[in-house]
């Protein structure tokens, strides 16, 4: 899957958060530190599995575990308007 990021959506680093606000409809949406830098992994790289590598070399958690926090993320950014998901073909 592809995720990329909305067009109208801005975020700040804030201590060990990433605060979005997505533009067209104001609303704010916090990431703690794994989800901030799956968000930062996002502006370059719009493969799941690569940015999901990526997340396993920088943080100790298992690879169920972080799946499992990925397919709860993704959801909430997808209902915010904060990313568009594009199955591959």
């Amino acid at each position: 899957m592809r995720i990329e990021p909305s067009d109208d959506v801005v975020g700040q680093q804030l201590e060990d958060q990433i605060v979005l606000v997505n533009l067209q409809t104001n609303r704010i949406f916090e990431l703690n530190q794994t989800g901030g830098r799956f968000w930062d992994l996002l502006q370059a790289e719009s493969d799941r599995e690569r940015i999901e590598e990526q997340l396993l070399s920088e943080f100790e958690v298992s690879e169920d575990e972080l799946k499992a926090e990925v397919d709860a993320l993704i959801p909430q950014l997808v209902q915010e308007d904060l990313v568009k998901v594009h199955e591959r073909d």
